[in-house]
């Protein structure tokens, strides 16, 4: 069938480069710096696995993420602009960042040169590796002839039962970015407590505090059995990946560990994919998050 419309995300989707061309996915990046003066496009002047690595060596330095500006949006949305395909952007939830607004400014500004064209901006409200399946679950819209229209709807739709549960390996990049002072605040300066965090519709929640990572892994999976027993579809239905940040082995021996107590508790389920989660999070969970995302199929 052929391709009615192109689906364009900020750099928070996480999605591989190569998955990305495969589906035919425009990504404009979010920046990152370590100094507050230099900052590089991800994936393009810097790559994640560089990224962590800088992270693990230069304790004490908390390196910041910026985001994409309007003209990176306007250089993204012209070509196709100028070709008449409409255009769905899907943006990080904007609790988090301005991503979102600089797509609705750069939109306006590419209207007035070419009113004809269709640019819908989302607001994902999400993030991360999470954002990817959602972007990809529009991919797979757009591949299965669903219409431009259509395929908004649908994605408005299923965005309300997106979550990630997830841990990271200690409080401190979390307190230094302010993001989550409930959880900090909960877990005061007690020795090797971790925090256990849900994320929906836009926004972080505290959902317990344990010691070492054996417990806080243990409880992400507890929070996404939890969601699956009371879900009113099956598992089938749903779009699930685990995110990892600095430590690939960790995250695949995670996934193998969910596989194996999803299929003892009957859930039908082959696989789940692993994706490693970049700058614009990794700058404030610091290089040890771990989790998973799960979301409702656009078609099931």
């Amino acid at each position: 069938m052929g391709e009615t419309f192109h689906i364009i995300s900020d750099g928070s989707c996480d999605l591989p480069v190569k998955l990305t061309q495969e589906k035919n996915i425009t990504v404009v990046p979010f920046y990152v710096s370590f100094d507050d003066e230099h900052y590089l496009k991800e994936n393009i002047d810097i790559d994640i696995r560089d990224f962590y690595q800088q992270m693990v060596e230069k304790k004490g330095v908390y390196p910041k993420s910026s985001m994409p500006s309007v003209q990176d949006y306007e250089d993204a949305f012209l070509p196709f602009a100028k070709a008449g395909t409409p255009v769905i952007c899907i943006c990080i939830t904007t609790k988090f960042s301005g991503s979102m607004q600089s797509a609705l400014n750069a939109r306006s500004l590419i209207l007035e040169n070419y009113p004809q064209a269709k640019i819908t901006v989302i607001d994902a409200t999400i993030n991360t590796v999470l954002q990817g399946q959602y972007v990809l679950e529009a991919a797979a819209l757009r591949d299965a002839g669903f219409g431009y229209q259509e395929t908004i709807e649908r994605l408005e739709e299923i965005k309300r039962t997106a979550r990630i549960f997830f841990t990271v390996g200690n409080m401190e990049y979390l307190k230094h970015g302010g993001r989550i002072g409930k959880v900090a605040a909960l877990a005061g300066s007690v020795l090797d407590i971790r925090p256990v965090i849900t994320l929906k519709e836009g926004e972080i929640f505290p959902s317990g505090l344990d010691r070492g990572r054996k417990r806080t892994t243990q409880k992400a999976l507890d929070l996404l059995l939890s969601y699956l027993e009371q879900s009113t579809l099956g598992i089938e239905c749903y779009s699930l990946a685990v995110g990892y940040g600095y430590d690939i082995k960790e995250g695949m021996a995670f996934r193998d560990h969910a596989l194996t107590v999803l299929k003892e508790k009957g859930y039908l389920i082959e696989d789940i994919p692993v994706y490693q989660i970049g700058a614009t999070i990794g700058v404030h969970t610091g290089p040890y998050p771990l989790g998973f995302g799960i979301i409702e199929k656009g078609i099931h």
